[in-house]
């Protein structure tokens, strides 16, 4: 017997966010473009992609001329067609959007980056062969941009990747309604017909040595992003029906449905607690509510993901922090909240949260959705004995760690306070390091992460 919850629950989860446009309404959108000689969109782009010259090789129908355009500036450019914050980059740069509506940047891209997929064409072609050999270790985002770059230059590339499928959280962490697998493994697959060699299932320190990748590769780039969401620190958390938001979402691209009942509470107020909480309403939910330390403005989700949480119908509740989860024996069934006020900076600039005394209420919650960020990798990082700061891998302007063949990209580099964890800037970050890798195998110089910052 078909379980019809289940599938309505299917139809939701790929259900896209992002309606297609007919080609008819791409080239009239395509033509509203004014070809700014300065391009403050493609300034605007992390990865620099060429805005101009892709939307007006739509305007006369030569998408596989658009798509090299798109995608020689970013490897993951279908991906980033569905997830960058477009309104706050290349539309948010459009002069159109002073007087009426921006070009409509993002929908373009994905067009013609969906047009070329379906089509099955090779856009690009490996270099001829240098004999240096390069390891990539982690698949995502930063790890694909790299591989590919480091392909087109000619050199040989092992991507190692601990997860059983490669394009990191493209893959696994991005709900489907928004970025299905589909797209992000299509990228992959770019990256593979250029003679990359991808190891799933590897982990780099248990299943392969550390010391044997570092010696039998030429230069290597560590793009292993970050690690799950750390624990709230609370009583009650073991409890079932608590889960780790990239876990979470992992399970429902995977097509393992969670169970979540029919209230769902959401910790966290970032881009991720948003994917955590549409999905759980749309797999059947009948209420979500995402609750944060702080207040609507230093949330950190951006405000088109906030924008659709509360299309949803996801609920907010500020200045409230978790202090115990309630349980029925093993099963979750509320959690208790105290509220909080704000008070001076803190590390990070912005207000510190701090408890009101005598604040304490409880909701009620048949699933916790923790989404407060996520922890940092560090024993692979000082097994290589590098240079970072709680983690985060200390880089130079060239991608360059502390140790003189080792580069890193993605996450695994980002740092609060100084730019954002996107999708773009991980491939644009994997493109700098390929470049730098591509500097020293030809015989360049370079100074090592380790010396900067004094």
């Amino acid at each position: 017997m078909i379980d019809s919850t289940a599938v309505r629950a299917g139809d939701r989860l790929q259900e896209s966010i992002h309606p297609p446009l007919s080609e008819w309404e791409v080239v009239q959108e395509a033509h509203r473009c004014l070809y700014c000689y300065d391009a403050p969109c493609t300034k605007a782009c992390p990865t620099r992609i060429d805005v101009p010259s892709f939307i007006q090789k739509i305007t006369t129908g030569n998408f596989i001329g658009s798509a090299k355009v798109i995608l020689e500036a970013n490897p993951v450019g279908a991906s980033c067609a569905r997830v960058c914050p477009t309104e706050e980059l290349c539309e948010g740069a459009c002069v159109l959007s002073e007087e009426r509506a921006p070009i409509r940047i993002g929908d373009l891209q994905r067009y013609v980056t969906d047009w070329i997929r379906e089509q099955g064409v090779d856009l690009f072609t490996s270099g001829m062969p240098t004999g240096k050999r390069v390891a990539v270790i982690g698949a995502g985002p930063a790890g694909l941009s790299a591989a590919r770059e480091l392909a087109l230059f000619g050199h040989e590339v092992a991507v190692y990747e601990a997860k059983s499928r490669a394009g990191g959280l493209n893959t696994y962490g991005i709900v489907p309604f928004r970025l299905p697998a589909e797209v992000a493994l299509w990228e992959v697959e770019q990256v593979k017909r250029l003679g990359v060699v991808i190891r799933t299932g590897v982990r780099v320190g248990e299943d392969f040595p550390v010391e044997k990748i570092v010696n039998e590769y030429d230069a290597v780039v560590l793009a292993f992003g970050m690690g799950g969401v750390p624990l709230l620190g609370i009583p009650g958390e073991e409890s079932d029906g608590v889960w780790d938001a990239l876990e979470f979402i992992e399970r429902v691209k995977d097509g393992r449905l969670p169970e979540v009942g029919k209230r769902v509470a959401v910790i966290g107020a970032g881009n991720t607690a948003v994917d955590a909480a549409t999905c759980a309403l749309r797999i059947g939910a009948a209420s979500v509510t995402m609750y944060y330390r702080r207040t609507e403005r230093e949330m950190t989700a951006y405000p088109s993901e906030y924008d659709f949480a509360k299309s949803e119908g996801v609920e907010f509740r500020w200045l409230c922090a978790p202090v115990r989860i309630l349980a029925d024996g093993r099963r979750v069934r509320g959690v208790e909240f105290v509220r909080m006020r704000l008070d001076a900076a803190d590390d990070s600039g912005r207000p510190r949260p701090v408890p009101i005394p005598g604040s304490e209420f409880t909701v009620e919650a048949d699933a916790v959705i923790r989404a407060i960020g996520q922890s940092r990798r560090t024993e692979l990082v000082d097994r290589l004995g590098l240079t970072h700061d709680d983690g985060v891998i200390r880089v130079n302007e060239q991608m360059r760690t502390s140790h003189p063949k080792i580069f890193a990209a993605g996450d695994c580099v980002f740092q609060k306070g100084r730019g954002e964890a996107m999708v773009v800037e991980a491939a644009e970050q994997g493109k700098r390091a390929a470049a730098a890798v591509h500097n020293l195998l030809a015989g360049g110089s370079e100074r090592s992460g380790g010396e900067q910052d004094g």
